[in-house]
Order: C-alpha cells, then structure tokens, then sequence
C-alpha cells in the first residue's frame, strides 16, 4: 500500500485519550504512515508513566512547560526545544513538572503506541487506575513495566 500524503491541522485533531492523566492526542498513526507515529502529549504536573520499556523506538520534543525524563540510572530535565532519543528495549519514564506541560511524541517504525494508547483511554476511566487491567493491556501491546 502507498502512502499518502496527508495534513492534520489544528481544527481537525481528534478527541484527546485519557492515557493514566496524560493527554494524548494522535496526530499520525503508523497506518496512515505506514511506519512511524506522531503523538501530541499533554499532562499536569506530576503525571506520566511508570517506568516502563517497549519493542519500538521513541523520541518525544518538548514544547511547553518542564518534563523530566529518566531512562537508566540518569534523569534529565527538559525544557521547550529538548528532544530525548529512547532506543527500543530502553527502560525509562517521565513526568509533567510544575505547571504541567506538552511535548511531540515520534515512534519508530512498528511502534503500537497509538493502539495502546486507544486501547487504556476506552477500558481504564480516569482516577486511580486498575493496575493489573492497565498492565494486562500493556503487555498486549509489548510494553513491559519495570519493577
């Protein structure tokens, strides 16, 4: 299958998921690009994943506000401009700082982000979210969390 071009403005973004108090938004699927995906994240202070790894890479832009990423036994913190490369089996995390923020997430070819994230925002409401439902849906898509 070809891909084709495609242009996804503001006024036309879909709805945001509820991925565990993060907001995502799907700019590019890896079905309409047919390799990588584009996210927009945004999230309040203090929100993010638990650390966790995957079979694809990532790389995720920050462009408002503080996040703070770990990956390994080094934490860095980012600022509008910061761009953190993540190779696929890298354990790692991240969280809004104060104020909360938003950065572009980019996933490698094969990355499940996408389905994942659709797949957390339909069957874990927002709150304290099931742990053993959210992890069972993550293994589903490759995603292992670290103890």
């Amino acid at each position: 299958m070809n891909t084709q071009p495609f242009v996804v403005a503001p006024k036309n973004y879909p709805h945001p998921l509820n991925v565990i108090g993060v907001k995502v938004t799907v700019l590019a699927s890896n079905a309409a690009t047919q390799g990588y995906e584009i996210t927009m994240q945004e999230g309040d202070e203090g929100s993010g994943p638990p650390p966790h790894s995957h079979d694809w890479d990532e790389s995720f832009y920050v462009v408002k506000g503080k996040v703070e990423f770990s990956y390994g036994d080094k934490t860095v913190m980012g600022v509008p401009g910061t761009l953190m490369h993540l190779p696929t089996g890298t354990v790692h995390s991240f969280r809004f700082g104060s104020g909360g923020g938003a950065m572009i997430e980019v996933t490698g070819p094969g990355g499940l982000a996408s389905k994942m994230f659709t797949n957390i925002d339909k069957e874990v409401p927002p709150g304290p979210p099931d742990i053993p439902k959210l992890i069972g849906i993550l293994q589903k898509y490759g995603v292992a969390v670290a103890a």
